[in-house]
């Protein structure tokens, strides 16, 4: 099943990948464990090219609903910007891959004659993939992390793949996706593409481009009814001049998408979503008169990377979904892959 059946979703036109890496100078890897009962990863998302610490690229967090154990996002909410890469994992992992994103930014220090303050903010988001890997295990290690960021391009794997290796979406199997869109604001043309980890919904909820697909699949399947559990973590990269305000504004619109989709944000799902732009650093140099300098789109101009935000997320999930093969939990289930259905 490829995205074609997708291309409904909105009506924005789409990157050339239709990915997060439409935007220039993102780069996205993985590292897959899969072994035994081990069935994780860890996904990273470098935000630009050379040095994240030194750059800074101004960035934004949501939290839609806190069931979730992220890493860094207090200093990335009050102060704006990123300091490392976004990686991606389970939620017992959160706290090796953020130990290793620490490596990385301090091997990245030295390599350029970078003097660190003492200070590194490693990101992380995570779900809980519990229901088809062994999470107790804490199968990623720093050496996944680092070979992921080592392995990320503008050219990467979706679906069960990573961080979405054994991850579980409406009853289905979940992964890793991603999409893309191009808005035309004052003349010029800009990027925001979504790439998400998706963890979360109830089969019978599920909607493909508006119809009501998951009641068939569910009484096709005899599924119980059962409460939504599980989480997604979406990241949103763009081009456009933002302030970290704005982009608070943008990301937000996420919950859009993942409404399209049939999601209702349950106790037990951690919405996260974390944004940054390629246009605006905290890293500049300052000027003679002591200012960085910051440029941002007027407040009344946000509304095309608000529709795209939203349809962008729609379509990652859904990519998510059609790009991810078959899995059985460690329970036996079978989770199936929603490519079987259309």
């Amino acid at each position: 099943m490829t995205k074609d059946f997708i291309i409904g979703v909105g009506k924005l036109p789409r990157g050339t990948r239709n990915a997060i890496t439409d935007v220039a100078g993102v780069r996205v890897g993985h590292a897959t464990v899969d072994h035994g009962d081990a069935h994780t990863g860890v996904t990273v998302i470098v935000p630009c090219e050379g040095n994240v610490y030194a750059r800074k690229p101004v960035a934004a967090a949501h939290v839609l609903n806190g069931f979730g154990k992220t890493c860094g996002l207090v200093q990335l909410e009050e102060l704006g910007c990123l300091e490392t890469p976004i990686a991606l994992t389970n939620t017992l992992c959160v706290g090796r891959v953020a130990d290793a994103l620490v490596t990385h930014a301090l091997r990245e220090a030295e390599r350029d004659g970078l003097d660190l303050p003492g200070t590194i903010n490693p990101v992380v988001g995570e779900t809980n993939d519990g229901r088809i890997n062994n999470i107790r295990a804490r199968s990623v290690g720093g050496r996944d992390v680092l070979d992921a960021i080592d392995a990320a391009g503008t050219d990467f794997a979706h679906g069960a793949v990573g961080a979405g290796r054994g991850t579980v979406c409406f009853g289905l199997k979940g992964g890793i996706g991603s999409s893309s869109r191009l808005i035309e604001i004052g003349g010029a043309t800009y990027t925001l593409g979504v790439l998400v980890q998706s963890n979360f919904g109830r089969m019978p909820d599920l909607a493909v481009c508006g119809e009501p697909i998951g009641r068939r699949i569910a009484s096709k399947l005899a599924v119980t009814e059962e409460p939504e559990r599980g989480s997604v973590m979406v990241v949103v990269a763009t081009d456009a001049p933002l302030s970290s305000r704005q982009l608070g504004r943008v990301i937000r619109r996420a919950t859009v998408g993942l409404v399209r989709c049939g999601s209702y944000m349950g106790h037990g799902s951690g919405d996260v979503f974390l944004g940054f732009t390629t246009a605006n650093s905290m890293g500049s140099p300052v000027g003679p008169d002591g200012c960085l300098e910051l440029r941002c789109l007027p407040e009344d101009r946000l509304d095309p990377l608000f529709r795209a935000c939203a349809e962008a997320t729609e379509e990652a999930v859904l990519d998510s979904l059609l790009a991810a093969e078959p899995m059985r939990g460690l329970d036996g289930t079978l989770y199936r892959s929603l490519g079987e259905f259309l």
